[in-house]
């Protein structure tokens, strides 16, 4: 690793309040920088102390509205990108931004260098801000201002991208999109995927894994994760289906599902690799940057059924790895199911396990280091 002595860093990042592909980046980051305090624009004590234990955390002034609002930090929307400006960041030689949305916009001293890691461009200000508006079901005046804010944090979002002296992204996927929507060149270092099969995936996490059962979904429970669909095409199909997960679309989708299909909170990191290895297949039905749950998937001898758009691409090969499907709808995934039925005997675990070697934490650290080097 490059000679960072003397110098003080800080980590950014968007949110600590649920736990994900982006926190387990900012695990291995944090391993890296040890020393290093995490700014946050919001942060759960409770996951908090679960994953990023002794860490110093420092919190926006949004730490200081009420519950209400901290709880439901979707309404603190207008206030994000002036909460992520304010970080007082002035004591950093370097600072590195783990970043979905806000914290790319940091303002740095002129001698400061920032290194901002991009999971993904904002996506409801870009690609889907007419589905998030339809979704939301605003009419009149409430789909103005609606309009009027997106239109502002495409703006914004455009002008924060500029701010870093250089950006790394999760994908290629990730890279075009930052080069079509902020006009910049980013360099691609893949997110440290295997930290859950290099913890558990090599002692006998289960017996369930020498017989597999269930399909199996792991992801946010919100809409534009797109369960539902998949919910829709098991309930057809019939075959036994457990959704891992937590949202505002919960309720929704345990009302619609039938009883061959099982819900579960999210897990603890032993228990999700044992949930890995006893399933036929992951569902992965959502448009993604990157797709974290795939390569972890994978890694357990997984195969995955994909809709065929984004970083997804990258990780999956059809016939080989798993199976895509073409359109987001129950139909469309339910034929891609089928596909796989007939191929299941065929997947080699060894196989699925090897092709995403490539996305292990050693070769995290090690591009992330050589892009370090290129930046300073």
């Amino acid at each position: 690793m490059i000679d960072l002595k003397g110098k003080k860093i800080a980590l950014v990042h968007d949110f600590l309040i649920q736990y994900g592909g982006a926190e387990r980046v900012l695990e291995t980051l944090c391993e890296m920088f040890p020393d290093a305090p995490i700014y946050t624009l919001l942060a759960d004590q409770r996951m908090v102390q679960e994953h990023f234990p002794g860490r110093d955390i420092r919190q926006s002034s949004l730490a200081r509205f009420p519950r209400f609002f901290r709880n439901r930090y979707r309404l603190l929307l207008p206030f994000l990108p002036s909460a992520a400006e304010a970080l007082d960041l002035r004591e950093f030689d370097i600072v590195i931004s783990s970043s979905g949305a806000w914290s790319k916009g940091i303002v740095t001293r002129l001698d400061t260098y920032h290194i901002a890691y991009i999971h993904s461009p904002m996506r409801y200000a870009w690609d889907y801000h007419k589905q998030y508006i339809h979704e939301l079901a605003l009419r009149g005046k409430r789909k103005l201002v609606a309009r009027l804010l997106l239109s502002y944090l495409r703006i914004w979002d455009r002008e924060a991208a500029l701010r870093p002296d250089c950006l790394l992204a999760n994908s290629k996927y990730t890279a075009k999109r930052i080069e079509k929507y902020y006009r910049r060149d980013a360099t691609v270092v893949y997110p440290a995927a295997l930290r859950l099969f290099e913890k558990f995936g090599r002692k006998d996490v289960s017996k369930s894994a020498k017989k597999r059962e269930y399909f199996l979904v792991v992801s946010r429970l919100t809409r534009s994760k797109k369960v539902d669909i998949v919910v829709e095409a098991f309930n057809k199909i019939g075959l036994p289906l457990v959704v891992v997960g937590a949202g505002p679309e919960r309720t929704a989708l345990l009302k619609r599902a039938a009883k061959n299909i099982q819900f579960v909170d999210f897990q603890s990191d032993e228990h999700l690799a044992e949930l890995y290895a006893g399933a036929r297949a992951l569902l992965f039905p959502s448009e993604e940057d990157f797709g974290m749950t795939a390569v972890e998937a994978l890694s357990f001898g997984v195969p995955v059924i994909a809709f065929e758009y984004g970083g997804i691409k990258e990780i999956v090969t059809p016939g080989e790895t798993g199976e895509f499907f073409q359109a987001q709808t129950p139909e469309i995934l339910a034929e891609g199911v089928r596909r796989f039925l007939v191929k299941e005997g065929q997947y080699d675990e060894e196989r699925l396990r090897t092709s995403v070697s490539a996305f292990s934490t050693k070769s995290f650290q090690e591009s992330f280091e050589t892009a370090l080097q290129q930046c300073l």
